[in-house]
């Protein structure tokens, strides 16, 4: 079974930053294209970063803007979120997500993250 697990969410003061993590396990993370969503309540999940597996193609939200950056550590079947430069609209749930061939589609539970002014 598939698992995502997010850590490191919370609050942070604009301007601030924060580091989310998300570990999996129950698949072989190397084989998987990982990426962060985040939902505002009320609104659609939009697509933060993404990370492909083998070539590292990366895409990032728009709104992104040089500020937030996607990495991973396929030995810790880790991908993490830098987000720095925090403002206020970054408050959200965020959220893992992990494709595999199949396809094999997995979303974390989520993670809190508020930013206050």
């Amino acid at each position: 079974q598939v698992q995502l697990v997010e850590s490191g969410g919370g609050w942070a003061q604009s301007g601030g930053s924060l580091r989310l993590s998300c570990t999996t396990s129950g698949v072989l993370f190397s084989g998987c294209a990982m990426s962060w969503y985040r939902q505002v309540s009320g609104k659609k999940r939009e697509l933060v970063a993404g990370l492909r597996r083998a070539d590292g193609d990366i895409a990032y939200g728009e709104f992104v803007q040089g500020r937030f950056t996607i990495a991973r550590d396929d030995a810790r079947s880790t991908v993490y979120l830098d987000m720095n430069h925090l403002t206020v609209d970054a408050t959200a749930v965020y959220y893992c997500h992990a494709w595999t061939s199949g396809p094999l589609i997995s979303w974390g539970p989520g993670i809190p993250v508020t930013v206050s002014s």
